[in-house]
Order: C-alpha cells, then structure tokens, then sequence
C-alpha cells in the first residue's frame, strides 16, 4: 500500500518548491522472533534473539523482550559510546513497518509526540501478536521509558512499562548494573549544599546571537595538562586577531571540559593574565573546600610584564558537549559506606568526575571506564557512571587498552566485511596485474628500514646509464591496487588514517596480510609497486622524472647498520653495495642544498627500548642511534613526494591532496631566543633560512650539547604539520623543509594519506581511472580533517607507550642519579632533559606538607631563584630518577634535585629517598 503526504516549501531563491513524501506500507513483514507460526518464517534483515531475556528480574519474572524508547537509547546506551557508533546500532535495530504498526502525525501533535505513539503502536501490537505465538509461555515486551507522561499513557493502553531505573533496579541477580545508569538531569543529581559555585550557561539562542553580533567569541576549549585552573580557546573562524583566548580561574572555565564547542565573553583589558608558569594539579579537594581554590588562584595572578598578557576570557555557555567515555581509576571515599566516590581521569586534562556505586572496593586499584552525565552549577565536579572494568592498574594489557581508548585509536580486530575484500591465497602477479605496468623486476632494487620492520613500503635502486648520467628509483608498495575505492576495506582504512606504532604493539591501518606481506617490499618476492624514477647528473640535478605503476623484485632487505656496513666496507663492490653508494652520494649532496635553501635540521630524542625475550619487560633504554643510511633513505622519500606533489598539483590543481607546514607565529620562538641570548648567542626567526643558519652558527666549544639542546628547543616552537585540499587553501608552503609543495606518496602502508595520492597520481598517468570522490575538494577537506585527527593522536598514544614502558624500566632499575640540562624554568618547578635516556622530567620545588623554599621567578631571562641558587635554560643539573608509584591514579616518573646542593631540596646522592612506593607495597601485603 502506497501512502503520500505532500507539502509546499520556501527555497533560499524565494521560490516555491513542492514535497511529495511517499511510505510503502506492507503486510507481509515478520516480526523477528524465531519459530513465529504467525509470520511463517517471513523475517528480513536482523531477527530478534531465539531466547528471550529471562533475568531474576521482580517485576517481570516471565521471559520478555525490551523495547526502550528513543531517549531512553540515547541517553543510556549511545552517551558512553564514541561518535560513529549510531550507525551500527541502528542496523540492528527492528521496528515493524507494516500496516498495522504506520502512525501518521493527527493535527495538533508534535513530531515527539507522534514518535512515542509509534513506539506504544509498536509495543502494543508486539504484545497482542507474541501472544498468538505463546500464550501459555506468558512471552511479553516491556517498554522502558524515562519520561513520565509516556509510561502512564502506555499503562493505560495496557502496555508493561517501566523507566529504565525501575526495570535495572529489578535485576536482583545482577545489582552491579544499577552503576551503570546515567543520571537523568543535571538538576536532579545536584549536592544538597545550596552554594552556587558557577555561573549559568546562557542559552543557545542567545549564545547564537551573542556570536553573530561579536559579543561573544565561539571556539575549542583546551584545558591545560599543567595546570587544571586554565585553559585556551581556539576561536573559530579566518580573523586571526585574538586567535587564542586565556581562560583562568575555576568560575572562567565554568563546566568546560577539554574539546567543548563553547562561547566566550572577552574581559576588559584590565582584566587580561599572562599565561601561568606555575604546575598545578587538581588533588581533590572536598566540595565545600573552596577557599584553597581561591588561594591557588591567586598564585596564578601574580605580577608579570604587560607585554606578557593576552587576551582573556570567561565561558558564558556551551554550544556542543564533546565528551566520551573517559579511563581512569575511582578515588575510593573516607567515608565508610559511602556509594559517592571520586573518579580520578587518565587524562589530566579531564576533571575529576564523581560516580555512585556500591563496587567501590572491587574496583579499587583497577583502571575503569566512566562516562560524564551532566555538570550542576553547585557541584565543584561533574556527575557520572561507571560503564567498564578493563583491568588491573599497572597490568601491560589493561594499560596498553587505555591509552588506545584515550587517543581514539581504532584498534578492534578487522570485520569479516572487511577481509573479504582482500584477495585470495595463493596470490602472484598475473597477466591482467600488469596492465599499464611496466616490468623493473630486472632492477637491483633494495630496502633499508629499521631492525624488525615487517611492513616495507619503500626500496631503491640507482645505477649508471650508457650517456654517463645515473637512474634513481624510488619503489613504493602499490596498496591501491589491493584497496579499491568505496568498499569496506576503504573504508576502515581511511577510518583508521594511520597505523600505530607502540613500544610492543603495532595497530594496522590495513590488514597483516597485505601490510606484511602482499605489499610489503620484501626480498626475492615479486610485488607490485609505483616506481618515481628520475635521471640525474653526479651532481644531483635532476634531468627527468617519470612515475610509472611497476613490478619489482627486491634483491636484499637490509637494516640501516647493514646498510651503512656495506657502504664503509672496502671489500664489498657488489651491485647491491654499489647502488647503496652511489644512493648515498647524491643523498648528501641533495641534503646539502635543501639545508642551503633553509631546510631546517632539528632534533628530537628517540629513545628505543631492549626487551626481554621472555616477559617482554624493558631490560634497556637508549637513544636512538642515527646513522648516514637514515638520512640517505630520507633524501630520497622527501624527493620522491615533492616530485608526486608537483605533478598531481599539475593534474588536479583543485584536488590534490598536500601537505603543509605552516611557519610559527613570532611569539613561538621568544623561549628559544631568551634561552638562547642567556648563553650569549643569538637567534634568528624572521625566515626558516636565518633559523637554520644562526643554529648552525650556535656553537660553544665547552658545551658541545648546547646546539643539540638549541635544535630540541627549536622543535617545540614549531606548528603541526597537516594535510589538506589544494582547491580549500592558498598556501602550501612546507616551512621545515623550505619546499613550495609537498604531499605524503612513500608510505602507502601505514598512511591513507599516500592512498589518495597513489590514486590522483595514477589518474594523473593514465595508469588508473577517477571516480566522484577523487575530484570533491569538500569531501577532501573532511578527509584530511580526520586524517589529521588520526596522525595526532598516533603520535599521542606513542609518545604515551613510551612513557609507560619508561615506568616499567624504572620500576626494575630503582633509583638512579643522572646528568640532566634544564629545558624550561617554571615558577615553582624546571624541566630537564637527560641525554643518556632521551628522557624529560619535572623536578619541583614546592611539595605538600614541606616548607615552602623562597623562589623568585623572572621571565625575561628566563631563570628561577631558590634560595641562593639561580637556574636557567640549559644549565647542567643532577636528578635522581625514580618511579613514583605513591599516586596509584597517576604512576610516574618521579625526579628530584641532587647538584647543586641546596639545604633542605636536593637530595645528596648517597642517602636513600623516602619510600615513595610505601603505599603500593602496604596496599600488597593486605591483599596478601
């Protein structure tokens, strides 16, 4: 049966436009419960589960099905999941479309209105239907709904209805679950104290009108990791006046969590702070505790140069909520009995969040997942539930799914969707394979990668032509061939963006059997690649460049020691040996004048981690070493991408997919500058050329780690690189390697990025052809938005892998006393680096329960005064490090001062430090 509704609708050019909505009804559509007699076995798409629920529920002891209305999903199920998750949801959903079960909206009705009719219609006619099916079974579904009109009316239609705190509640067998519902209204959940702490958020309309008039000012609020009692905003929008926004103070940042959507109000000058220099953690205080906030406010405020402040503002409202689920560990009460508890975030960013259930001393001391309900204005933290136990705090496994769920890495096992995309086994080259490819398998083609790399995306080969010049090739694994574009294998891998690579662990972007096999690059293998190769003079000028979709056969997979051995090696000249050669002298000479154009050569300290081969524990922790064979591969992959990035830019200059690097405003580079003017040295930043240039000229011959420092500094002060659209921007300047262009083409594997790239630069030579969204720069733009997302939080979950695994060597270690150059001087605090582990710290100066030392802190050196003692950056300290496990919510790497000696901070490095893992060990022994 076929039903229309017509209606009239204004268009933006004032015209009239007539709407014809048409509903196919059936009657032949089968309800989904298994062995229907009724439907005969008519089911289509998901069907409902063969077992019908049959918990020790007591108000429903009989076996039911649950049908939750549309609020009741959302608010209970959807709230503690991540963004994405709608869709999948709604696939398993079933709501009878059929005759007897269509609502149309009656006059007067709202649409909510008629959607809860629909749902009671669907309720109804499933029970009158199952009875059919079982009567003696006494077979029912009961509606849950939390709004109170709905539940009485379905009561009244002689529908079982209870609100999803009523029917949980109701679970004897399982009375856990009842920490698992969200509360309802921020109202609702308010502590009894009538002291209002924070202001009212504004409503949306007003927050609306407040942004188009310029009152107020829309942006991403960033809280600080340092300091819980600041934040910043990025403003929204191309008016790169008042960019960034200051927010201080507990009543500014007024229920803002880190990533909100909010609207602020710009104070008065007079008003405006200078960022704090101070490190403060939230250590919980009680709620009515609120003068000590006060006090620690006022520390942020103390004098500071004009120059110094910035624009500063207060949170008037928030116009989207980003929150997600959040790991952490629960901050068990004092008070005996209590079910109200403090949860205590991994992330520092995120307040702490209070949480009622009766679990408390089961999940102690392990890491739980707790989602955020609503923030009242008389409550110092926001309200919320426990959703999951991942484990024992400290555990690898538990701790290793932690930080992948604080960054967003999508790391599920791959669908069965998925894999059936990839191709079947045994797979080899055929006939149909190598059209629009040319056959390079002759070519003495070889990879240099790192110890243990599986997924080799790149080889090379250079050899001498008859006319005297040299043929470089750069080799890249042809991905695309296997990833065709819109199936769910694309899908998932542009989804993902990037793989992530942990201390022990390595989430694929793509599936192993392509990432370590069929695309990686490996040797005495016949695999597709997409080859860039470039005729050059012995000078490293280059005369040609072709791009050509390729076989190959990679004679030798080397690491970068073996490759560099057989460089310095007199007694090898084999074809390998010689290619690597002469790779390795045109790399030196195309090295030398990128950095002559003002490529930048800075430094960041890797570290690399030795393992035991039984419990995989860190034994080792040691920087990184470089060899020539590192910088010889990277010469090649940033040719082989400027090359592609001209030429797709050529083809589609509207749809190509770059890479840029934005240059740092002024004001990045004052730390680097003052820092480097205190050792009498002078930097410039008015172009990346004269950076590159007065680094290089930053030597002290006393102080050989000084310009190491200087470039470790000057990575700080840079911007994130990104991706985007070359139709959507205008400048695609890359500032650190000083190129007009640039985009991602060598790493296909581990990148979606390269992908794309692959694809326009296939089109761009004929090898391949386009389709729709190749050529939409908007669907583009939203691609590398989430690309970009997806880079940054790899880089994240990494750096944080890193970190735990640092614990862990330390944790076996002990304490141990290292040489340390101070980074950055605080008000109350200094950072160091320590060259033997590539390892940053703080080391504070103000602890709890201690006399506080007298400390002067001056920013336009800068330097830090304690005591008698004055410290700038990058002057030579000692620490001692340890694990500080004494804060079960935060384990950390813990250091203090040992030279120079100051009475009552450092501590001398014979003399034990005080038991700071005590709490750990008696928490041990009672559970022994």
């Amino acid at each position: 049966m076929l039903k229309s509704k017509t209606f009239l609708k204004k268009t933006r050019a004032g015209g009239v436009m007539k709407i014809v909505r048409e509903h196919y009804l059936r009657d032949d559509i089968g309800c989904g419960a298994p062995g229907c007699a009724a439907c005969g076995g008519a089911h289509e798409g998901p069907v409902l589960e063969p077992q019908p629920l049959d918990p020790a529920s007591s108000l429903c002891p009989w076996p039911h099905y649950l049908l939750p209305d549309t609020n009741v999903l959302l608010h209970q199920i959807l709230r503690v999941w991540r963004p994405g998750t709608w869709a999948s949801v709604a696939s398993s959903l079933r709501l009878p479309g059929s005759l007897e079960t269509y609502v149309e909206q009656e006059q007067g009705e709202n649409a909510n209105d008629r959607n809860d009719r629909a749902i009671r219609v669907a309720a109804k006619w499933y029970n009158e239907h199952l009875k059919k099916m079982s009567a003696e079974n006494h077979l029912q579904v009961i509606f849950i709904t939390n709004d109170k009109k709905n539940k009485e009316k379905a009561i009244e239609e002689g529908i079982p209805a209870f609100t999803c705190e009523e029917y949980v509640k109701s679970l004897t067998a399982n009375p856990e679950l009842i920490d698992r519902l969200a509360c309802l209204s921020e109202e609702g959940n308010e502590i009894e104290s009538g002291r209002i702490i924070f202001s009212e958020h504004l409503p949306l309309s007003k927050l609306q009108q407040g942004i188009k008039s310029g009152t107020y000012l829309q942006g991403t609020f960033r809280a600080s990791r340092e300091n819980y009692l600041e934040a910043t905003l990025w403003v929204h929008g191309d008016d790169e006046e008042n960019k960034e926004i200051i927010l201080q103070g507990l009543k500014h940042l007024n229920r803002a969590v880190h990533e909100d959507i909010v609207a602020v109000e710009l104070l008065p000058k007079n008003q405006w702070v200078a960022p704090s220099s101070v490190v403060l953690h939230d250590e919980g205080q009680n709620e009515d505790d609120l003068e000590k906030e006060e006090e620690r406010e006022r520390i942020l405020k103390t004098a500071v140069n004009e120059k110094m402040l910035k624009p500063t503002g207060r949170v008037v409202g928030i116009i989207k909520r980003n929150w997600r689920p959040y790991c952490g560990m629960l901050s068990k009460s004092d008070i005996k009995e209590s079910r109200r508890h403090l949860f205590t975030p991994a992330d520092k960013r995120i307040p702490r969040i209070r949480i009622e259930t009766r679990q408390a001393s089961t999940l102690e001391g392990r890491r739980i997942i707790v989602a955020i309900d609503g923030w009242p204005r008389n409550s110092r933290y926001p309200n919320g539930h426990f959703v999951k136990n991942l484990g024992e705090v400290g555990d690898k496994e538990t701790e290793t799914e932690v930080l992948l769920l604080e960054h967003d890495v999508p790391h599920q096992p791959f669908s069965q969707a998925v894999l059936s995309f990839l191709p079947k086994m045994p797979w080899s080259i055929t006939e149909k394979d190598m059209k629009n490819r040319e056959d390079l398998r002759h070519l003495c083609v070889c990879s240099v990668d790192p110890p243990g790399c599986t997924d080799i995306d790149d080889a090379l080969h250079c050899r001498e032509l008859e006319n005297g010049n040299l043929e470089v090739g750069v080799h890249i694994a042809d991905v695309s061939h296997f990833i065709r574009p819109g199936n769910a294998l694309d899908q998932e891998s542009a989804r993902r963006g990037t793989t992530v690579y942990l201390c022990e662990k390595r989430i694929d972007m793509v599936p192993e059997l392509l990432s370590s096999n069929l695309c990686s690059l490996r040797c005495n293998v016949d695999r597709l690649a997409f080859s860039c190769i470039w005729e050059m003079n012995h000078n490293a000028e280059i005369l040609k460049v072709r791009f050509t979709k390729s076989a190959i056969n990679s004679k030798a997979s080397l690491t970068y020691a073996e490759a560099q051995m057989r460089i310095d090696s007199t007694a090898m000249n084999d074809d390998i040996t010689t290619s690597l050669r002469g790779l390795n002298k045109l790399a030196k000479i195309l090295k030398k004048r990128r950095i002559e154009k003002g490529a930048l050569t800075l430094s960041s300290p890797e570290v690399r981690f030795h393992m035991d081969s039984e419990t995989h524990d860190p034994i080792d922790l040691q920087t990184k070493e470089l060899r020539e064979t590192n910088s010889m591969v990277e010469e090649f992959m940033l040719l082989a991408n400027i090359s592609v990035a001209k030429k797709i830019h050529e083809e589609f200059s509207e749809h190509a997919l770059l890479r840029k690097h934005p240059a740092p405003p002024p004001s990045n580079y004052e730390i680097l500058v003052k820092a480097a003017k205190s050792k009498n040295l002078e930097i410039k930043t008015d172009t990346a050329k004269s950076l590159a240039d007065s680094l290089d000229r930053a030597d002290s011959p006393t102080f050989p780690y000084l310009n190491t420092l200087l470039r470790i500094l000057a990575t700080r002060c840079m911007m994130q690189a990104v991706y985007f659209c070359s139709g959507m921007d205008n400048d695609f300047h890359h500032y650190g390697l000083a190129s007009p262009i640039y985009t991602h083409f060598t790493s296909p594997i581990r990148r979606y990025a390269d992908i794309i790239v692959h694809r326009l630069l296939a089109v761009a030579i004929g090898a391949d052809c386009t389709y729709p969204e190749l050529t939409d720069k908007h669907k583009l733009a939203d691609l590398c938005k989430n690309l970009n997302f997806r880079h940054k939080m790899a880089q994240y979950a990494q750096r944080a892998s890193v970190a735990f695994h640092t614990q862990l060597f330390f944790k076996s270690k002990g304490i141990v006393s290292e040489e340390a150059y101070i980074l950055f001087v605080r008000k109350n605090a200094i950072v160091v680096l320590i060259p033997k582990y590539g390892l940053e710290g703080t080391v504070f100066f103000e602890e709890k329960d201690k006399p506080k030392p007298r400390l002067i802190y001056d920013d336009e050196i800068p330097s830090l005064k304690i005591e008698d003692t004055v410290f700038h950056i990058f002057d030579k300290v000692k620490v001692k490090i340890m694990l500080d496990s004494s804060n079960l919510q935060h384990q950390k790497i813990r250091m203090s001062l040992v030279e120079p000696q100051i009475p009552g901070i450092s501590i001398p490095v014979d003399t034990p430090n005080m038991d700071i893992n005590e709490p750990e060990r008696k928490k041990k022994k009672r559970e022994k």
